[in-house]
Order: C-alpha cells, then structure tokens, then sequence
C-alpha cells in the first residue's frame, strides 16, 4: 500500500511536475468544454490546421524579439478569422477553407526557421511541447486566456448552441450567426494555445478531440459530455505525467495514449449497451 501511495505522490515532490499537473488541469476544463462545440460542428481538422498555424506567429515573433507566446496567439486569431472570412467570401467549405489557410501559415513558420542558421530549443518546444519547462508566466498566461475562454462560452452559451443546432432558424430569429460562427473558430484558436506551450503544436489536437469523442459515446447531454471531457483529459493528464515520471518516457505522447485507451474504453462500453452512435447531442 505505501508503495502505492509513494508511486502516486513521490512525483509532486518537485516544482516542475507541480507546474506541469497544474497546467494540465488547465487545459483539460478549456479543452473539455471547447472540444465539445469541436467535436459536434465537425471542426476537428481545425484545431489542427491552427495548432500548426501558430508555428508562423511562433517563428515570426521569435525571430523579431517578441513574444513567442503572443505571436502564437496573433497567427491562431488571425488563421481563424482567415479560415471564416474565406469560407464566407469564397463561399468554399470550411475543409477547404482550413486547408488553404493551414498550409499558407505553416510554410510562412517553415520559411522563417529555415533562415535559422542554429537549433533553438525554446522555439521548438512549441512543436513538440515542454510541460516538464513550464514556467509560471506560461501558467499565468494559460490561465488567463482559458478564463476567457470559458467566460465568452459562459455568456454566450444559448447563442452558440442555437447557431451550432441550427444556424439557418437562429439567422431568423435575430441571431448575428455570422459572429457567432466566427467567433467560434477564434474560440478554438484561443484554446489551442492555451495548450500549446505544454503539449506542443503536433499534439494539441488531441487533448481538443479525443476526450470530448470518448464522453458522446457515452452520454448525449452537451454539459454531460462537457464535464465527463474534462473527467477524461484530467485523467489522461495525470496517469500519462505518471507514466512519464515513472518509465522515462515523453509526457506529450504518453498523455495522447492514455487519452486513446480510454476512447477505445468508451468504444468497448457502447458497444456493449448495444448502443450506436449517432452523433447527435442534446442541448440540455
């Protein structure tokens, strides 16, 4: 039993694993709730077209002197202001629309690193991601971008949900959809970096899609699903931040597949009731 006990708490001895568990939990609420309105809308090729967009703030900035962490934040508001404002004018999908801007950005991130003559760890700690170097600015920095998050989620919440069920009554009834709908897509850049700093672009868009995946297997509800998200990516967070103190190996890729097992759980779980997913949510 006390080595039990021991396996668990040893690992928070240290300030670094303190940070990064504190950082985690962070962006399981944000990526929890955000993931939610993700999964639903179909936009999961979004929050990885602007995880990857932010490598050409994150370049640019860090070349200039700046900060890389606000440059990330200014490529991720305007690849989704970009990706909105494309779909609407060129009247294309918003596939289409991602992929022409996901690719424009990131070769602009690749054209600035190739003029690096060094490797520079701190940029790249952003592409593969550093949560045992996080720092308290970065959790300063998460903390405040996810409460605004959550805080326009909050106040918005019946507007989105009437766009997100159905645009063309909301548009009806007086609802601006066209903010809304690009708001949204701000909404999930913010929430990618917030996580970005600590799992790194390539695996950022994991932490937004497989909890709120396993959960609608599961439950039907949209806070339902919301909440057991958040259940889902604070335990992936820890056990994978477990395994990684314990066996040596990288916390990023260790929290993704803890993350998957238990999305493949939840498969296992459906399926045994006998149920199919359907993907439809209810509101309430």
């Amino acid at each position: 039993m006390a080595d039990v006990v021991g396996w668990l708490i040893d690992p928070y001895a240290f300030t670094f694993m303190q940070r990064a568990l504190l950082v985690l939990a962070i962006i399981s609420v944000v990526s929890g709730v955000v993931g939610t309105f993700v999964v639903h809308k179909g936009l999961a090729f979004s929050g990885d077209a602007l995880a990857h967009a932010t490598l050409a703030g994150v370049a640019i900035a860090f070349v200039s002197g700046l900060n890389v962490s606000l440059g990330a934040l200014g490529a991720a508001v305007f690849t989704a202001l970009g990706i909105a404002w494309t779909r609407d004018r060129a009247r294309v999908s918003y596939d289409t629309a991602i992929g022409i801007l996901f690719v424009a950005m990131f070769s602009i991130g690749v054209l600035v690193l190739s003029t690096r003559q060094s490797y520079t760890p701190d940029l790249f700690s952003f592409v593969f991601g550093d949560i045992l170097g996080i720092s308290r600015p970065d959790i300063v920095g998460a903390a405040v971008l996810g409460f605004a998050v959550l805080l326009f989620l909050a106040a918005f919440s019946r507007e989105l949900l009437f766009v997100a069920y159905d645009p063309a009554m909301a548009r009806t009834t007086g609802v601006p959809t066209r903010f809304f709908e690009y708001a949204m897509v701000v909404v999930v850049g913010v929430a990618v970096v917030v996580a970005l700093k600590a799992i790194g672009i390539i695996l950022v868009n994991a932490m937004l899609i497989i909890p709120p995946a396993s959960a609608s297997l599961l439950v039907t509800r949209l806070p339902r699903i919301m909440l057991l998200s958040i259940a889902f990516a604070l335990t992936s967070s820890v056990v994978g931040m477990h395994l990684s103190f314990h066996l040596g190996v990288a916390a990023s890729p260790a929290i993704v597949i803890v993350a998957c097992a238990i999305f493949l759980c939840a498969v296992a779980v459906n399926r045994r009731r006998g149920a199919v997913p359907s993907g439809e949510l209810v509101a309430s």
